[in-house]
């Protein structure tokens, strides 16, 4: 018989501090229904996000707007690449509703890449913070954008639109994001959220770094001071976990401790809060990383 691919080496062991429970709560369950009622996506599921039964089963979760296929190809990620078709202008209002009737005191609003749209789908970002505004006025809204392929004018409709935070994730260090990321651009992400405090300095802004894909330690603290050298005032930093054997290997496990190190490291540059740590994601539990940094932010 013929060798195959060595399993292991595809998917290797999580050490202990990865696993976690399977969904299957009440919570989780009801909330899934919801979204199917509504015909929502959400990055929860698309992702393969490890943390879907704890966020779930709190009533929170990431929606993910503007269809669940992506223009754009990165080697990490498990959502789908392709040819997006149109895009439905009653998605707003329906996710407004959803949000409406699980009472959210904090929701997350992301997106696939939509090259295909001249603006990126910026409208429709705006549109669903005005509608959720709208309908659940004591809710506060972050958004998760993508680089909006530098387009500093359909950035100017999300900020104008003035969620609460404004996302947008780095995902990997400089000198592997080529690799990772092969239609993005280091500095086009650091541009982004450089230019969202030029339009509006008061806004607070957050990125996301992935570990685990080929980088060193010191290329992580090298992203990090570079976004710090931006003004970004929120951080999340977590494990790479490989969808499939079509993605980029894991190239290591990095442990809690060291995941503690980079957070020390984080709040010593001087962001408001850094949630570091194995299985997070840049929106798990984002209403207390929010609430955690609103006393900081509001010195001076």
């Amino acid at each position: 018989m013929a060798n195959g691919p060595n399993q292991a080496s595809l998917r290797p062991r999580l050490p202990e501090w990865l696993k976690v429970p399977a969904p299957g709560s009440p919570g989780y369950i009801h909330l899934k229904n919801l979204v199917r009622e509504q015909q929502l996506h959400t990055v929860c599921e698309e992702a393969h996000c490890p943390n879907i039964g704890e966020c779930w089963g709190r009533g929170t979760a990431t929606f993910m707007i503007l269809g669940d296929i992506c223009t754009r190809r990165c080697h990490y990620c498990a959502v789908t690449t392709g040819r997006p078709t149109g895009i439905d202008l009653q998605e707003p209002a329906r996710l407004a509703e959803t949000v409406a009737t699980m009472g959210l005191g904090y929701c997350v609003i992301t997106s696939v890449n939509r090259d295909d749209l001249q603006d990126g789908g910026a409208f429709i970002f705006a549109a669903c913070i005005k509608q959720v505004r709208e309908k659940l006025p004591g809710c506060r809204v972050e958004v998760l954008i993508p680089d909006f392929a530098g387009s500093w004018t359909a950035l100017k409709k999300v900020v104008d639109a003035r969620p609460d935070v404004l996302n947008h994730n780095i995902e990997s260090t400089r000198r592997i994001f080529p690799r990772v990321r092969p239609r993005g651009d280091y500095r086009l992400s650091l541009g982004l959220l450089a230019k969202a405090k030029e339009l509006d300095p008061a806004i607070v802004s957050k990125s996301g770094i992935i570990t685990g894909m080929g980088e060193s330690i010191d290329e992580i603290i090298e992203t990090m001071e570079d976004l710090r050298a931006v003004d970004c005032d929120l951080l999340t930093i977590g494990q790479y976990l490989r969808p499939s054997a079509k993605h980029i290997p894991i190239d290591r496990f990095y442990t809690p401790d060291e995941f503690a190190m980079l957070r020390k490291a984080g709040e010593q540059m001087g962001f408001k809060h850094v949630a570091s740590g194995p299985l997070v994601r840049s929106s798990y539990h984002a209403d207390e990383q929010h609430d955690a940094s609103r006393p900081s932010l509001s010195e001076g």
